[in-house]
This record gives C-alpha cells, structure tokens and sequence, in this order.
C-alpha cells in the first residue's frame, strides 16, 4: 500500500489532478454564462463584450505571478488559485445583476488565470520535452472528462429537475473547493529542477513565440466571447443546446487530445499550426456568413477541436526556452496573450450590435496573421534556432 501511494504521489498526478479539476468548475461557469447574463440581468452584446474584457484583465496580468513566487511556492499558488476560481463560481449565480456579474467574473478570473500560468509553467518544468505534447494532450483528455461531467450534470439538474442557476453555480464550485482541499492534503510539495527567475523575463530570442501568443489571445476571444453568444442570440440555443454542443466537442478531446498531442511530437510545430490556422480562416468567414442553426452549430464544434493543436506553441516554446525561465516566461506569455483580450470584446461587442458578420472577419484577420508567423518556426526549433531568421540577442 505504501509503494502504491508513492508510487502515486508523483508530479505528473498532481498535474492531471489539478487539470480534471478546474474544467469541472469553470465549465459549468462557461456553459451557463450567456443564457444566465440574458435571462437573468437582461444583458446585450455590449455588456457580455465589458464582462468579457473584465475577465481578461487579470489574464493580461498574469505577469504579476512571478512577484507572486517570492512568497508562496509555485506548487502552492497553483492549488490557492483553483480554490480562488471556485469560490468566484459558488457566488456567481447569487449576483443576478450586471455589477454582481462583474465582480464575480473578476475573482474567478483571477484564480483561474493565475492557476493557468501556472500549470504551464509546472507542466514544462516537471516533464521531458520529448514527453510533453503527449502529456498535454493527456491533460486535454483529462479535462474533457471533467467537462463532460459537469455538461452532463448540467443537462441533468437543469432539464430535468428544475435546478436554479445559483444552486447549480454553488454545487459546482462547492465540489471544486473540497477537491482542492484534498489536493493540497494528499500531495507532497515537489522540488524545482531548476531555481526560477523571480524576475520578469523578456527575451529578443522569443519574438515569435511572443507573437504567436498574442495573435491566439485575440483571436481566441471571437471564439469563446461571440461564437457562444451567436448561438444563443441569433439562433435561439437553449442551455440544453449549448451544453448538447459543448459534449460533442469534449467528446471528441477526450477520445483523441492525446494522440494529437503524440501527432504534433511526430510532424513538428511548423506543420501543425500552419494545418490550425489555414482551417481558422476559413471557420471564421464561414461563420459571417452562415444564416442556419444547423451549419453553424457544425462549424462551432470544427472551430473547437482545432484547440487541441494550439499544444504547439507551448511545445515550441519549451524546445527554445532557458529552464530557468519557464515560471516567469509563463506569466509574461499569459500578459501578452491577454492584451488584446482585454479590448477586443468590449471593441467588437459595440461593432456586434452594428455588424456582427465584422467580427468573424476580423478574427479571419487574425488568423491569417497567425499563419504568416507560424511560417517563420524552424523544423526543429532549439536554443539558438528558436526562428527561421533567429538571433540570440536579448533585450
């Protein structure tokens, strides 16, 4: 029994542990959100776009984790900032109204990107770069499973039992806070492989993975800010439909994020982002143009299965990055991913109400960006050939 438990007690397990973890919170938080901000606070495209950019405003302060670190273990942030992300999904459904909203959204969020930052970090820290798209890939199953659970228990509260959005939002992330206290009881504290800079790091040899980072903030955002909200507005999607929609995506991550995440270990970065973002741009047109339920359901489950593939800029990352870099790098990636974030909703959710075809064009936009510098990523990218044209100068 004792070499069973220490057999278990292992980084990787934690990893996966906190990963299952904090989908199962947030995506009850996420599913829920935009029929609840419409039927109970009575909100427009431009309320969800100023909810929306709140929530990225700690995401874009992400950077700050570092300062973080020279008080608290990584480890043990890590498992504070799911607990903060719980407690911000318990009280949301008990604030109906717009600023109640916003002060919710932004606890969760801070517990949330604060915990992303650093299971990035953890993850590039403690496994093998050759291991570590498959581990990722792993991890998106791992999430999937928790998703579906909580899609699934959505579905089965709501529909069928009649359950209130705020005793749905308390259950939830009422489990997630007792699943932390578990984590932190059950695991021991695992040593750094290599000390990390309590500093903030900007590096000239990072540009691109600087770049490819900042055109995925913004063009995430079209997808999980107003491809939701399209659904809901103009084709009427119940919370019964945009849960049926967000099975079927994590279905497909839970059967195959793994091996995808093998497959990118196997083709290289280049390759795989060139795939994502070719596909991304004929999404995003796709969906300023589509006028049936049916069709832009289907390219709202396509947009989301390329997710998987963004494993690469992560991969790219850890092949070009100094060891002692990964924490602070982290939070520095998070800021620039969410820089746009913090604009682009509350800019578009004002174009929204005027065009909202213009939207998706502009994420079209950004995607066609991201491809032009997913062109410059070596074959085999390392230190020292961290771009096709590099330069180690720092600056």
């Amino acid at each position: 029994m004792k070499k069973l438990l220490q057999r278990f007690n292992q980084p990787e397990h934690l990893l996966l542990a906190m990963a299952f973890t904090m989908p199962l919170v947030f995506s009850v938080w996420m599913v829920l959100l935009n029929n609840f901000v419409i039927e109970k606070a009575n909100f427009t495209g431009v309320e969800i776009g100023i909810l929306q950019s709140l929530r990225e405003i700690p995401g874009f302060l992400a950077f700050t984790v570092i300062y973080a670190l020279i008080f608290i273990k990584e480890q043990r942030l890590a498992l504070l900032s799911l607990a903060v992300t719980s407690l911000g999904v318990f009280l949301t459904g008990f604030f109906p109204s717009v600023l109640g909203l916003y002060l919710t959204t932004v606890l969760m969020s801070i517990g949330f990107h604060y915990f992303e930052t650093l299971s990035q970090s953890l993850t590039m820290q403690w496994i093998d770069k050759d291991k570590t798209a498959h581990f990722m890939g792993r991890m998106l199953s791992i999430k999937a499973i928790a998703s579906l659970l909580a899609f699934s228990s959505i579905w089965l509260l709501m529909e069928q039992f009649s359950w209130s959005y705020h005793i749905t939002y308390a259950l939830f992330g009422g489990i997630g806070l007792l699943m932390t206290l578990l984590l932190a009881l059950s695991f021991k504290h695992f040593k750094e492989k290599a000390p990390q800079t309590k500093k903030l790091v900007l590096r000239k040899r990072y540009w691109l993975f600087y770049a490819l980072t900042f055109f995925s903030g913004a063009r995430r955002q079209i997808f999980v800010v107003f491809a939701g909200f399209l659904m809901v507005e103009k084709f009427n999607y119940s919370v019964a439909d945009i849960s049926a929609l967000f099975l079927i995506n994590y279905v497909f991550n839970w059967l195959f994020a793994a091996k995808i995440g093998k497959l990118i270990g196997k083709v290289g970065e280049r390759a795989t982002l060139r795939f994502e973002y070719i596909g991304l741009i004929i999404i995003f047109i796709s969906y300023g143009l589509v006028e049936d339920a049916d069709i832009a359901a289907a390219l709202y489950i396509i947009d989301h299965l390329f997710f998987a593939l963004a494993i690469a800029i992560k991969t790219y990352f850890q092949k070009i990055a100094q060891a002692e870099d990964i924490a602070a790098s982290a939070g520095v990636s998070f800021s620039i991913n969410h820089i746009a974030a913090v604009m682009i909703p509350a800019l578009l959710g004002m174009l929204w109400i005027v065009q909202p075809a213009w939207v998706f064009y502009i994420g079209a936009g950004f995607a066609l960006c991201s491809l032009a510098l997913a062109m410059l990523i070596p074959n085999k990218p390392t230190q020292g050939n961290e771009t096709r044209i590099s330069s180690s100068k720092e600056f």
